[in-house]
């Protein structure tokens, strides 16, 4: 029996180690919900309990029934026929056996028909199934789409939409790009009228590169105000499948073949406001992308397990000159910087998460306390801290996790030989999946961008040193003190950027700076699980050695102050 959960033993320890008492208490109200939900936890054991029971369910569904289908979906996919969208029988079987497993609706509340689980048990569940079949993340992944409704919705909104979700009678799609407007949300013009004698609201427009555009319940981000051109024109809108809403076309893609990427007409359809008008790429759909980035961050870790283990699998039974090539050095080496490269982007991605789910839980006590009564300057205090950590972590954990899957692919293709580069193994499979993690809701260059702020506010600096004060001995030790002299390198490179005063030397720079952050935290994070478990030294003592040639070289690039203008590198690339 393939169980995905159990047979991954960093994921067990990830679940084991993870800690969310304080996460788990907040959101069953200090577990008043078991006295009238009968599935609701009673204590943080129980709670935990449930989490690993539904991994386990989550784990043998992806492994026996998900996986072996994985090839033929692949294969033959979804259809596009008379101006609808037909989902491959086995895609419908996969979704029914995820909806009957009680997992459609993870992080929704109790009383909507939910598991109320955090965001750091959902990832993992999504990062079960993309191991099993990246394409059908897409489709499991979409319920930030109704956590987006619960969090930002009114109470008739949440009675209308939430009970479905949680059943599976409802699937969602989250509309955002246009064929003109790419990564640029500010310029999108998708128009959202309102009818004056009515206030009913229409929107009319063209959406594209949907995933799972022929959804029943659509959350679109169109322009509600006439004239103006920025984020502070538009707002979020409910609308759902009618015959206004017209799928023109699905698209012809490298891979995630799975799921249906459309292209959408909007003809006049009717819509609803969700929460306030002017507010929606500004505060909602921001806040939506913290959940976008991390479960694609968990899809890429998905693809990048069953990429390796399909690796070390074929190297194991591929003989030359009379023995299995695992036993080259070239060919375990490869191995061993898949697994690390793994391991380290998994201890970041639910270090992430875990501050995902403070910043959810105190906007929520802030929001309510301001309903009642100015709220407490520790709750205020808290939910900017843990927004803040947020706003860092979830960029870096996405080009972190992303970029690694592609590398990981990229590696198991190589150690298939040419073999990997047919379709008759699933290396080639991954290699295509995984190219587009890095690429959709924000490319890592975007991602860049949001993290950059973060590192010169030095953000995470308060999380390094309580990291960095933890009781190591040996070769634990040793390594924190190169870890420290990576922090003091990073604070002159941010020093040396920030008094050259030159924007064009920032944005060229931002990247090394960001991988220079990433490098470091996830090896305070690493040498943390290493103090708890000595089996995993060995995991941090070989990430930051590995590391640290490529820190010394971004640190280098970064001092050297050469080819800092776009005349240097228009030269360089007019050549």
């Amino acid at each position: 029996m393939a169980n995905f959960f159990t047979d991954n033993k960093d994921l067990l320890f990830t679940l084991e180690n993870v800690d969310l008492k304080d996460i788990v208490a907040m959101r069953e109200d200090n577990y008043s919900h078991a006295s009238t939900c009968d599935y609701a936890p009673a204590n943080y054991e129980e709670a935990k309990d449930n989490f690993r029971r539904s991994l386990e369910i989550i784990g043998e569904i992806s492994g026996e029934r998900i996986a072996p289908r994985s090839r033929q979906v692949d294969e033959e996919g979804p259809v596009f026929k008379n101006g609808k969208v037909e989902y491959h029988p086995l895609t419908i079987k996969n979704i029914k056996d995820l909806t009957d497993a009680g997992v459609m609706g993870v992080m929704l509340p109790h009383k909507y028909g939910g598991l109320n689980f955090p965001n750091t048990v959902y990832t993992m569940m999504t990062e079960l199934v993309s191991r099993a079949d990246g394409s059908l993340q897409n489709l499991f992944g979409l319920q930030d789409i109704s956590e987006t409704i619960s969090e930002f919705g009114s109470e008739e909104q949440k009675q209308k939409y939430l009970p479905g979700f949680a059943s599976g009678e409802f699937d969602g799609s989250m509309d955002l790009t246009e064929p003109d407007s790419g990564s640029d949300l500010q310029s999108i013009r998708l128009k959202a009228s309102q009818d004056p004698k009515t206030g009913q609201w229409y929107l009319d427009g063209m959406k594209r590169f949907i995933t799972n555009g022929c959804a029943k319940v659509h959350l679109v981000l169109a322009r509600s105000e006439e004239g103006t051109t920025d984020g502070r024109g538009l707002s979020m809108f409910i609308c759902v499948a009618c015959h206004q809403l017209v799928v023109r076309r699905i698209e012809h893609k490298l891979g995630i073949h799975g799921v249906a990427t459309c292209e959408l007409q909007y003809n006049h359809v009717p819509a609803e406001l969700c929460g306030l008008r002017k507010r929606g790429l500004t505060k909602y759909i921001m806040a939506l992308m913290n959940g976008a980035r991390v479960a694609i961050s968990g899809q890429a870790l998905g693809i990048a397990e069953a990429a390796y283990r399909e690796a070390r699998k074929y190297a194991s039974e591929r003989e030359q000159f009379k023995k299995t090539i695992d036993k080259f050095p070239a060919v375990y080496d490869m191995l061993t910087r898949m697994k690390i490269k793994i391991v380290a982007a998994r201890t970041l991605l639910y270090e992430t998460t875990k501050n995902v789910d403070l910043r959810t839980i105190y906007t929520r006590l802030v929001d309510h306390a301001e309903g009642q009564s100015p709220p407490p300057q520790e709750l205020r205090e808290k939910q900017k801290y843990y927004s803040k950590l947020a706003a860092i972590m979830t960029p870096m954990a996405k080009a972190f996790c992303t970029e690694i899957a592609n590398q990981v692919a990229y590696d198991s293709i190589q150690i298939h030989g040419g073999t990997g580069y047919m379709k008759d193994f699933n290396a080639e499979r991954y290699y295509r999946d995984a190219r587009i993690t890095n690429i959709y809701e924000g490319t890592t260059q975007l991602q860049v961008v949001a993290a950059i702020g973060g590192v010169i506010q030095r953000t995470l600096d308060k999380s390094m040193d309580e990291l960095s004060k933890l009781p190591y001995d040996g070769i634990l030790d040793r390594i924190n003190h190169i870890i420290a002299d990576m922090r003091e390198k990073q604070k002159k490179a941010i020093s040396f950027v920030a008094e050259k005063k030159d924007s064009s030397y920032y944005d060229l720079m931002a990247r090394n700076l960001v991988e220079m952050e990433i490098i470091i935290y996830t090896g305070l994070l690493m040498l943390r699980d290493a103090a708890k478990d000595s089996k995993r030294e060995m995991l941090a003592e070989k990430f930051v050695v590995d590391a640290l040639p490529d820190f010394n070289a971004k640190y280098e690039t970064v001092m050297s102050a050469d080819y800092s203008t776009i005349d240097k590198h228009r030269d360089i690339i007019d050549y």
